[in-house]
């Protein structure tokens, strides 16, 4: 039910792309129960200062130009120590298998009901 949207500065490898994918769905998997084939992201490319804008800086946390952005729509259903499993898993995740500092992994999430999902068909699967 996730439907992850991430961006990634331009230029890095196929395998630092494959490693955000895996990174962010596994966590989801882990923590918020998601089933493995329940997998759906929109990942995306983007020059930094133009197409990837941040400040240099936020709450103390000092950004860099690998900053990689990722929002995550999911089922109002989750606990707030699930999310917070949730933050901490992506960051440890992304950190080891794509060398992303935790400082430059920033998350987002939107809580829709249920019933707001179709995966096919034009069905209101969850309604």
């Amino acid at each position: 039910m996730p439907l992850s949207r991430i961006a990634i500065p331009a230029g890095k490898a196929p395998a630092f792309r494959k490693a955000i994918s895996e990174g962010v769905q596994n966590a989801l998997v882990e923590t918020f129960e998601v089933p493995k084939d329940d997998l759906f992201q929109i990942i995306t490319e983007h020059e930094p200062g133009i197409g990837l804008v941040h400040a240099p800086s936020y709450l103390g946390i000092a950004y860099s130009e690998d900053l990689v952005l990722i929002q995550i729509t999911v089922s109002d259903t989750r606990t707030m120590d699930q999310k917070k499993r949730l933050f901490r898993r992506i960051a440890d995740r992304l950190s080891e298998t794509a060398g992303l500092r935790r400082e430059d992994i920033f998350i987002n999430l939107i809580e829709v009901k249920k019933e707001n999902w179709s995966f096919g068909r034009g069905e209101a699967q969850y309604a």
